[in-house]
């Protein structure tokens, strides 16, 4: 999946969408003190009460927030073992598939009880179950944000999980006005937290219009941290890496071909040549377009684009083996390099920490000023610190 397509089921969590139509809505309520289901509730989406409709479209909005590699990650299923009957991909794949409402519920409440058996939970949760049906047109003949008659439509059926916590309201102090006398106002009844969630997932993933049973949308919590037991356990995924880690990769490739040390006009380059690589595959006129990767051989064109000297395919295959153990190890130009709309290079310094465009890195220089290291940064305009301009001081040698 890529952040257009999820971009796109986001928006059309709304009432009354024709994009997505959300059929059953399966809701566990989990003791935090047991462990246990304490409650369950199986209903139709659309005959629930248009307030909750929204608060829980709300919910579902949050749990597909965020960008991938990062908060959302397509993650791979493991290989069942011979016997396995709790394998969650063939527990969601029959819950895809059957007509039975209550047949569909049972097997979500086994992923559920996993949830539970792999993690001790602080507070009461609350794990929702939905299915719905994703009508996305493939030829557009109307400019209007929903689907014309006339439009060519792939559909697809999903099952969409949340998981959320609850939390006691604090006692607050209160002015009763019919007998004029302030009360403690002592609230017992839990609030579950559905701006909140705390993880979930979508399958199946999909790719260029097809279904990719094969794969799930897990949803961490927080950006760059997924829960690793809840992905193997629960999940029964494999083992994932972050567009934090898989640039750490990177970093490290490079230095084992080229050494530590590197001037800023050349790390400048290696960085415009991969936002090359980005930029043309957002060119593409295709609708669906791929995720640019990098592999070994990419990696090599690109330092020697670069200007980087005695770089051969041998160095880089054997970088890639030392640091990712495959030389055939792909890597997502994203990750590899800050977005240039959003993101900013850090420079670390002893004595300040700069964050700056990549694109701006060929302004940064570092120089020998009276036999001490400073570094330098050219400016086209005036520089004000706290609304003050600076003075332009004694010229470098």
């Amino acid at each position: 999946m890529n952040q257009k397509d999820i971009a796109a089921i986001r928006k059309h969590f709304k009432l009354n969408a024709e994009a997505v139509k959300i059929a059953d809505i399966y809701n566990i309520y989990i003791r935090q003190d047991s462990n246990e289901i304490f409650h369950e509730e199986l209903r139709s989406f659309p005959f629930l009460e248009q307030e909750h409709q929204e608060l829980f479209l709300t919910n579902f909005k949050k749990v597909l927030g965020g960008k991938m590699d990062e908060k959302l990650f397509e993650v791979k299923f493991q290989h069942p073992e011979p016997g396995q009957s709790d394998h969650t991909q063939t527990l969601l794949y029959e819950g895809l598939k059957t007509d039975d409402i209550e047949g569909w519920a049972s097997l979500m409440q086994k992923v559920a009880l996993k949830t539970v058996q792999d993690t001790t939970f602080e507070k009461d949760m609350v794990i929702t179950f939905i299915r719905f049906k994703y009508n996305k047109p493939t030829r557009r003949h109307s400019d209007e944000t929903e689907i014309d008659m006339r439009d060519e439509v792939w559909t697809s059926r999903f099952i969409l999980c949340s998981i959320n916590q609850t939390e006691l309201p604090k006692q607050s102090l209160v002015f009763d006005f019919i007998e004029r006398e302030f009360k403690s106002n002592i609230f017992i009844n839990p609030v579950i937290k559905l701006d909140t969630p705390i993880g979930g997932f979508m399958f199946p993933s999909f790719t260029d219009n097809a279904a990719d049973v094969n794969h799930i949308l897990y949803a961490a919590q927080k950006p760059h941290q997924p829960d690793y037991g809840f992905i193997e356990n629960v999940l029964n995924g494999t083992e994932i890496v972050t567009a934090v880690e898989e640039k750490a990769m990177f970093e490290e490739v490079v230095k084992t071909v080229i050494g530590e040390e590197v001037n800023l006009a050349t790390l400048a380059t290696v960085y415009d040549e991969i936002n090359q690589i980005i930029v043309a595959e957002a060119e593409r006129e295709e609708e669906d377009q791929t995720v640019p990767m990098m592999d070994a051989r990419t990696v090599e064109i690109v330092l020697k684009a670069s200007g980087v000297e005695d770089v051969t395919t041998e160095k880089v295959e054997a970088a890639f083996q030392q640091v990712v153990d495959d030389r055939q190890y792909e890597m997502k130009a994203s990750s590899v390099i800050p977005k240039y709309t959003s993101k900013s290079i850090k420079i670390n310094t002893k004595v300040a920490n700069i964050a700056i465009s990549p694109q701006d890195l060929k302004y940064v220089k570092q120089v020998n000023y009276k036999g001490r290291p400073c570094l330098l940064i050219e400016v086209e305009d005036d520089t004000e610190i706290e609304g003050f301009k600076l003075i332009s001081e004694e010229l470098l040698d």
